[in-house]
C-alpha cells in the first residue's frame, strides 16, 4: 500500500511538472431525485472515497444551538436495521472507514473502501442505509449530549475558545453564523428525539446534498453507487439560502477576563464568500501579510523582531454568506497593548502600501509550488470536489487555480484590501488576566 500510495505521489507531481495544469477532470451529473455527483476516476489504488455533504451545518440551528452537530454526530448510532456495535463491526470486518463531522456551512458524511466488491458494496448499501433510516436511540442521544456538554465545560476553561465564541458571537449578532457548532449548555438540554428527527428529515434529503466520490471505479460503476445511495432518500427541498451578512460601521472592543498567564486577541471583521471576486487577491494578498506562518508579516514583526507572541497569523474563512477574516495572537499579559499594536500597525500598512514585488513573486511561488501536494491523495482530491459541488464553483477551479493565483498584482491586492479590510471596523476581543478584572466589556471606537 505505501508503494502505491507514493506512486500515485510520484504520477501527481511529474504531471503537474510537465504538464503545469494537469488538474483532475471533474465528471458530473444529477441523481434521478436530484442530489448532484462530482467524480473522479483514479486508477492508481484500490480504494474509493466517497464524501457526501448536506447544507445543514450549524447555521441551520436557529433557536436550537448544537442540533446540526448533534444530528450528524449520532446518524451511525442505529438505523432500522442495526444497531451501533453491528454498524461499527460491519465497517470494520470490510476494512471501511466511515465518519461524520459537522460545520457552520455544511454537515459531512464519508466513506473509505476497497474497491473488491465484495467488500465495497456491503459498504455502499450500508452507507446508504445509515443516509436513509438512522432512528437516533434515546440512549445514544443521551450519550452525546453529555459528551456534549463536557466539551462546553472544557472549552469554558479554554481563553482561545473563549475568544473564539465571544468573536463569532459579537461579529455574527443576530446571523445565523454566531451559533457556535456545540451549541449552549441550555439549548444542549432542550433538544429532543422529534427535534433531531425533524431536522434530519429536512435537510438530509437528496436535493441538499453533494456527493463526491474519487477512487478506482469507472463512471458506470459511479452512477450506480450515487443512485444506491439516494434511492431510499426523500428528494426534499434544497436549504434556503442564509441571510447576508450586515455591514459594520463602527470598530468594537470586547475584554474578558480570565486567570491565565496569556491573553489571547482576536481581531477581525466579516470578509468573503467562497465565490467572492476578490477570492484570489485577497488570498494571496493574505499569504503575504499573516497565512504563510513564520515569513509572514504580521510573524516577522511580532515573533521574529519582537519576540512578543510564539503565534500570529490571519486568514480568511470563506463561506455562503462573508465569513471571518481573522487576525490572531497569543502574548503575556504584560504586552498585550505592545502586541495589539504593532499588530494593528503592520495590517495598517500593509493596506495602505500593499506588499513589495519581492514578497509577491516569494508568494506565488510558493502557492503554485506547493499546490500540487494538495491533491497528492484521493482524501484530498475529494475533499476539493465536494467545496467544488457545495460552493458552486467552477469545474475547472482546480485547472486555473494556479493561473488565477500568477494572474494577481500588488495594485489589485491593494485596492482589494483597501476595499474589504477596514481597520476603523474592526472588532477585537481580549481574553486574559486584565489589570481592571472586569468581565465582558465593549467599547465603540
Amino acid at each position: 500500500m505505501k508503494r502505491l500510495l507514493s506512486s500515485l505521489f510520484l504520477t501527481i507531481l511529474l504531471s503537474w511538472s510537465v504538464n503545469g495544469l494537469s488538474a483532475p477532470r471533474i465528471q458530473h451529473w444529477e441523481t434521478s431525485n436530484g442530489a448532484k455527483v462530482l467524480f473522479v476516476p483514479a486508477p492508481e489504488i484500490p480504494m474509493l472515497d466517497i464524501q457526501i455533504t448536506f447544507n445543514a451545518g450549524s447555521a441551520r440551528d436557529q433557536d436550537k444551538p448544537g442540533i446540526a452537530a448533534l444530528t450528524n454526530s449520532l446518524l451511525n448510532d442505529g438505523t432500522s436495521r442495526h444497531n451501533d456495535n453491528e454498524i461499527a463491526e460491519a465497517f470494520e470486518s470490510r476494512g471501511a472507514r466511515f465518519g461524520t463531522s459537522s460545520h457552520r456551512d455544511m454537515a459531512v458524511v464519508s466513506l473509505r473502501s476497497l474497491t473488491d466488491p465484495e467488500l465495497l458494496n456491503p459498504s455502499v448499501d450500508l452507507l446508504s442505509e445509515i443516509l436513509s433510516t438512522s432512528v437516533f436511540p434515546v440512549a445514544s442521544l443521551e450519550r452525546k449530549r453529555q459528551q456534549m456538554l463536557l466539551g462546553l465545560k472544557a472549552e469554558a476553561e479554554s481563553p482561545d475558545q473563549i475568544a473564539s465564541r465571544l468573536f463569532y458571537a459579537t461579529l455574527f449578532k443576530g446571523h445565523p453564523y454566531s451559533n457556535w457548532p456545540s451549541g449552549t449548555e441550555e439549548s444542549l438540554k432542550q433538544i429532543s428525539r422529534k427535534d433531531i428527527e425533524d431536522f434530519y428529515r429536512r435537510y438530509y434529503v437528496a436535493a441538499n446534498m453533494i456527493i463526491a466520490m474519487v477512487g478506482q471505479i469507472e463512471t458506470p460503476q459511479a452512477k450506480a453507487i450515487a443512485e444506491r445511495l439516494t434511492r431510499k432518500l426523500k428528494k426534499g427541498q434544497p436549504a434556503p439560502a442564509i441571510p447576508e451578512i450586515p455591514a459594520v460601521d463602527s470598530a468594537r472592543t470586547i475584554k474578558r477576563n480570565f486567570p491565565s498567564t496569556q491573553t489571547h486577541i482576536l481581531v477581525g471583521l466579516p470578509g468573503i464568500k467562497r465565490d467572492d471576486p476578490d477570492y484570489f487577491p485577497l488570498y494571496v494578498g493574505n499569504h503575504i501579510l499573516g497565512g504563510s506562518g513564520l515569513v509572514s508579516r504580521i510573524s516577522e514583526e511580532i515573533r521574529e523582531k519582537r519576540g512578543l507572541s510564539y503565534s500570529a497569523y490571519s486568514y480568511f474563512i470563506p463561506m455562503q454568506q462573508r465569513g471571518p477574516y481573522e487576525i490572531g495572537l497569543q502574548t503575556s499579559n504584560d504586552k498585550r497593548e505592545e502586541a495589539l499594536s504593532v499588530l494593528r500597525n503592520t495590517v495598517n500598512t500593509f493596506i495602505e502600501k500593499g506588499p513589495t514585488e519581492e514578497e509577491l513573486r516569494a508568494s506565488k511561488q510558493n502557492i503554485t509550488g506547493g499546490f500540487p501536494l494538495r491533491l497528492s491523495s484521493n482524501k484530498k482530491i475529494v475533499d476539493y470536489l465536494a467545496m467544488i459541488g457545495f460552493y458552486h464553483l467552477p469545474l475547472d477551479y482546480l485547472e486555473t487555480f494556479p493561473k488565477k493565483v500568477k494572474a494577481v498584482t500588488r495594485r489589485q491586492i491593494m485596492e482589494a484590501f483597501q476595499r474589504r479590510v477596514h481597520p476603523d471596523r474592526m472588532l477585537t476581543v481580549i481574553v486574559g488576566n486584565l489589570d481592571d478584572g472586569g468581565e465582558i466589556q465593549t467599547t465603540v471606537e
